[in-house]
């Protein structure tokens, strides 16, 4: 039964999703009648993971890319950079973009609907890009800290204005609109260099009016915290970005990179707030789509990662439970995806309860590091045995 509930959960918020993108492009024929196509595309894939489905298979709708691990920036607080699986120099035996397609072309046949592109910094992979935006059955939201698409040097190098490199990522957007730019932002200019670094916000400011003046799609992603959730969720700051032509923001709330930090994740009060001040702003903003993620967990029975509603795959091809969460026992360099969905560490993470456990702040695998340790030192194990 759970099963059942949760995939009609998923489809529903995908359909939702689809909706309120479709309302959102209104002003903007080119998006709008892609998003028309898009749909009957989307609804073809929930028929494929309903079949699945009923086959004792559970598809999930989305998956998570990062498709590099390389960044131009280092703002505070990265998880990525924590990890160390970013940086600014090699790949890191990143995998080709041939691979990346194939793995995308995998996603498509079986139903995934959604694949989010982050890194690093996705746009420094423009091959995966363009090999993304000839899968035009999948969207592709590109989670960017916005730095390059006008401009190829960071802002505060003494150089202005767009380039030839930035004029061709616009160009890019604009020709694949099943590729959605979603630019990082953390609230007004202050808050956003803070964490970013200086001159990050007048930049995203100029990429935004350039993609406004070619009529691209875009959205914002915004890290919520404690020291910001009154300001992002305020009216003036969605005000703000619709009068610069955004139509989808990405409330994304904070997972801590270490103990220390831990204070400035969104606590269950903090969460009934933002919920409250997003159905405001849902009423007020009727021209933008709003999600906050991982919004209220307790709707779709737990945590979607670990493939009950999405996962993450490295890049360097290896299945993660979730971007958050960087442990696996699986490569996409190895094996298919589908194989990758069954892998030991998702099934022991699904079936012993990990995921819809009662647990405190946003993220419940934040609190069981040490026993997905445990996990993987097992499944290790069984394999030398």
């Amino acid at each position: 039964m759970e099963k059942l509930q949760l995939e009609q959960y998923l489809n529903r918020g995908v359909e939702n999703i689809i909706r309120g993108m479709k309302k959102a492009s209104l002003t903007n024929p080119r998006s709008a009648v892609f998003l028309v196509k898009y749909a009957q595309a989307a609804r073809q894939a929930a028929g494929k993971r309903r079949k699945a489905e009923k086959n004792g298979e559970h598809i999930p709708p989305f998956l998570i890319a990062s498709i590099t691990s390389r960044c131009n920036l280092r703002c505070k607080g990265c998880y990525a950079w924590a990890n160390r699986s970013c940086g600014s120099g090699a790949e890191h035996n990143g995998m080709r973009a041939e691979q990346w397609d194939d793995i995308f072309a995998q996603a498509e046949d079986m139903g995934v609907g959604f694949i989010l592109l982050a890194g690093g910094e996705p746009l420094m992979r423009p091959d995966v890009l363009k090999a993304a935006g000839m899968r035009k059955n999948i969207l592709f939201p590109v989670f960017t800290n916005g730095t390059m698409i006008i401009n190829n040097t960071l802002p505060d190098s003494g150089k202005s204005g767009p380039d030839p490199e930035g004029d061709a990522c616009l160009q890019l957007f604009a020709d694949n609109r099943n590729l959605l730019p979603v630019l990082s932002i953390e609230g007004d200019r202050e808050k956003t260099n803070a964490r970013r670094g200086a001159g990050i916000y007048d930049c995203l400011l100029q990429t935004m009016e350039a993609l406004k003046a070619r009529d691209i799609l875009y959205g914002v992603s915004v890290t919520v915290t404690k020291e910001n959730m009154e300001e992002v969720t305020a009216d003036t700051f969605s005000e703000k970005l619709s009068l610069l032509g955004c139509r989808a923001v990405i409330y994304v709330e904070y997972v801590p990179v270490d103990r220390d930090t831990a204070g400035l994740a969104p606590d269950d009060e903090d969460r009934v707030y933002m919920a409250d001040r997003l159905d405001a702003l849902r009423e007020t903003q009727r021209d933008m789509l709003l999600i906050s993620f991982p919004g209220d967990e307790r709707a779709s029975g737990g945590c979607l990662a670990a493939g009950r509603g999405f996962f993450h795959i490295n890049a360097r091809g290896g299945a993660e439970p979730c971007p958050f969460f960087p442990y696996s026992d699986t490569s996409l360099q190895d094996v298919s995806l589908k194989e990758a969905m069954r892998s030991p560490l998702f099934r022991r993470l699904r079936e012993d309860g990990n995921l819809t456990g009662i647990h405190t702040g946003g993220c419940a695998l934040f609190e069981q590091e040490e026993t997905v340790k445990k996990y993987l030192e097992g499944i290790q194990q069984s394999y030398v045995n």
